[in-house]
Parts: structure tokens; C-alpha cells; sequence
């Protein structure tokens, strides 16, 4: 499922768009990914060969070209860069392209059709525009933080997932196809301050939108989604592993009922929220009695929203995702998850080739974009670009 032919790689949509990829942490290299998956041309843009290098493990379809940016040489080498280029990722704090002499307004100036995407965590502007933060502070910021979490606890951030990659590398990344989209009309590029505090606010706007129905008037850890409620909960089996509860519905919930071998009119309620840690107590030591397997039996082909909670080891062997081939191996063994969403004619298809080193690239891309050998031999005696060319296997 990542094989890309010739013609598949034309007919992806994003084929034809060239990315360059300021190399750094979690949520631009998910942008980047994400880009390159549907088809996009993406260099990763790294510092050279045995400098502090970011580690990028969604290097996945991308190239690498080494670059030291610190030098004026690599400064005007990147600038002639995105001369050429439909789309710049920068993930650094505000005001360090200025420094570099490669903020938006110079090479906009110079490429009018750029799409010049800045990601960072508090955005250009605000207080703490220049601060250091990472998806935990991004998260607090947000108003999210303080919903996240069992009751009596502190609240608790979900690893780096809401903030960074959802909140930062998605929401940049369609703010880029937006773009593209616009600049298909109007011929121009535009900034895009993709701010990960924004961004994770936005995907929380079902919170704010539904504060007047009640889900949320309860403490934390109290409400109906949050863990308060026992047919919305995770619950530990006889095996030491887990199940996942989501039996909101009346309809879901008497299904639940029937497969714990209870009665409901021997129960409290449903919405009885003060019964409810009662019932979890109770839901408990159920589920406590079988294992996880045993629970798939009985709730498979239900509509009671039990699943298992599958770890990572596990995910890409179960009956579901093998029937979807939810999850691809590159050529080094390695499984991760496929492209998504689907698309009927354009789908994405992941590269199979194992992430690029760093500086593997650096020659192929700057005959691609217009520089001489040359001109690539000065550079590289400069020390400005780096090569790692892999050694061939004999």
C-alpha cells in the first residue's frame, strides 16, 4: 500500500508542488509528511552533517538538502531556494528569518506566488511571540489543559498530540493546501501564522459551542465525556489489558446492559449522574472477570461501543485495520499508519524508502532548482552544504 508507481505519483493531488521544509521539532515535520504523502515534492532543509541537527522521524518521501543557514552563503542559497519553490515551512521563533535576512516580506517580494507557513507555538504576535514552550504549555494556553483529566487530579496533557500535531503540524498543513487553493484564483502567495495555541482552541471549539448544553457544567472527571459518566469510560479486564466504553445512546447503552448480564430494571437511570460512581464500581468488577478477548466475543457485531484498547504492537494486526490496510511497512520493516483521509481518485501514497540522512540530497536538489556544478563544488568546499550519500552494500 505504499508503492508508488510513475503514474500514481503523477495523479496524487498535491503532484507538482514544491515544499521546502525548515528542519525541526514534532509539528513541522508532520506538516511536511502529510504534504509529501499526497504527493507534494518536499526537501527537508537541514543543518549540515554533524551539527545539532533536529531528529526527524516523519522524514517519510522527503529529501534532504544540508544547509548551513547561519552563513550568509546559505542565507542567499535558500533565498534563490524559494525563488523556485510554491511553499516554505519555517517552525522557528519569531524573528529569527528576519535576522537571517529571509522574512516573508523579502521573499514574497522576490516570489510573489509564495506560500510562506509559519509555524510556532504562540504565533508571531503576542506576549509571548518569543517565548520557548512546547505542546504542554501550547495546550494550557489554550483553555484545553484544564479539561483534561479524572476527577480530584490534576489535569493531565494526552502526550504531545493535541497541540503539536493536531493543533500545529495538521491545521498548518491545511492551512497551506487553503492557500494553494486561493492562489489558483488570485495568482498570489500569502503568510500563514499557524499558531499551535490557535490551532488546538479551534479543534476544542465543540467545547466552547456546547458549554450551555450541561456536558460540561460538572468539575472535571464528573461530566459525560471526561470519565464521569460509567458507559463513557476504559476498563481494566481479566488479562491486564483494556476496553473502551462509548455506549452513549440509550439505545447503545441497553446493549452494553445486556452483554455485562445485567437488567436495567434493576439499575438506577442512565443520566443518574449521582449513581454513577456506583455503577463504575460495578461496571468494574464486571469486566474484571474476562479477558479482553473473551469481551471482544461478546461485543463484536453489537452496537454497545465496545472496543478493545489496542496498543501499538497490536493495532495493525486486528481484524478491522488488516481489512483496510489501515497500516503500511516500508522497505526497512518499519509499520506506521497510512495516508488519510481517503480520496477516491487522488488518494495519498506513502514512499516505502526508508527517511532520507541528512544531506543526501543536497546536489540533486540544487541542479533541480537551477545551480551549477559550479557553483555546488564552491559551496560545498565553503563548507555552506553538506553531502551523506549512503554507501552502497557489498
Amino acid at each position: 500500500m505504499c508503492r508508488r508507481s510513475p503514474e500514481a505519483a503523477t495523479a496524487m493531488a498535491l503532484s507538482g508542488v514544491r515544499v521546502l521544509e525548515l528542519a525541526g521539532l514534532a509539528p513541522a515535520p508532520l506538516c511536511g509528511m502529510i504534504l509529501a504523502d499526497f504527493g507534494a515534492r518536499v526537501v527537508r532543509v537541514d543543518r549540515p552533517p554533524g551539527s545539532a541537527s533536529a531528529s526527524d522521524v516523519q522524514g517519510r518521501g522527503k529529501r534532504s538538502l544540508a544547509l548551513d543557514l547561519k552563513r550568509p552563503q546559505g542565507a542567499a542559497v535558500l533565498r534563490r531556494l524559494c525563488g523556485g519553490a510554491d511553499v516554505l515551512v519555517e517552525p522557528f521563533r519569531h524573528g529569527v528569518m528576519e535576522k537571517l535576512g529571509l522574512g516573508p516580506e523579502v521573499l514574497l517580494q522576490e516570489n510573489p506566488r509564495l506560500i510562506y507557513a509559519r509555524l510556532t507555538g504562540f504565533g508571531q504576535t503576542g506576549k509571548y511571540a518569543k517565548s520557548a514552550g512546547h505542546d504542554i504549555n501550547y495546550l494550557a494556553l489554550s483553555g484545553v489543559l484544564s479539561n483534561l483529566g479524572r476527577k480530584d487530579e490534576n489535569p493531565c496533557a494526552p502526550i504531545n498530540l493535541l497541540a503539536d500535531f493536531a493543533g500545529g503540524g495538521v491545521m498548518c498543513a491545511m492551512g497551506i493546501v487553503i492557500a494553494l487553493y486561493e492562489r489558483a484564483t488570485s495568482g498570489r502567495g500569502q503568510i500563514i501564522d499557524a499558531s499551535m495555541v490557535e490551532g488546538v482552541a479551534y479543534l476544542s471549539s465543540f467545547l466552547w459551542k456546547s458549554k450551555n448544553l450541561g456536558l460540561w457544567s460538572r468539575p472535571r472527571g464528573e461530566n459525560l465525556l471526561d470519565s464521569g459518566a460509567p458507559f463513557y469510560e476504559i476498563y481494566r479486564t481479566s488479562d491486564g489489558k483494556f476496553v473502551a466504553v462509548g455506549a452513549l445512546e440509550p439505545q447503545f447503552y441497553e446493549q452494553l446492559i445486556k452483554g455485562l448480564g445485567l437488567d436495567s430494571d434493576e439499575l438506577p437511570p442512565q443520566m443518574s449522574s449521582s449513581d454513577w460512581p456506583d455503577m463504575k464500581k460495578k461496571f468494574a468488577s464486571i469486566f474484571a472477570q474476562k479477558t479482553q478477548a473473551e469481551w471482544c466475543n461478546i461485543f463484536d457485531g453489537t452496537d454497545a461501543c465496545v472496543t478493545p484498547v489496542l496498543s501499538l504492537d497490536d493495532v495493525a494486526s486486528h481484524q478491522h485495520n488488516k481489512q483496510r490496510s489501515s497500516f503500511i511497512k516500508n522497505d526497512q520493516g518499519e509499520i506506521s499508519p497510512r495516508p488519510a483521509p481517503r480520496l477516491s481518485r487522488t488518494p495519498g501514497v506513502a514512499s516505502c524508502k526508508r527517511d532520507p540522512f541528512i544531506g543526501e540530497h543536497t546536489e540533486e536538489i540544487l541542479v533541480e532548482y537551477g545551480f551549477t556544478k559550479q557553483e555546488i563544488a564552491k559551496l560545498h568546499a565553503d563548507k555552506v552544504i553538506g553531502f551523506n550519500k549512503p554507501k552502497a552494500n557489498l
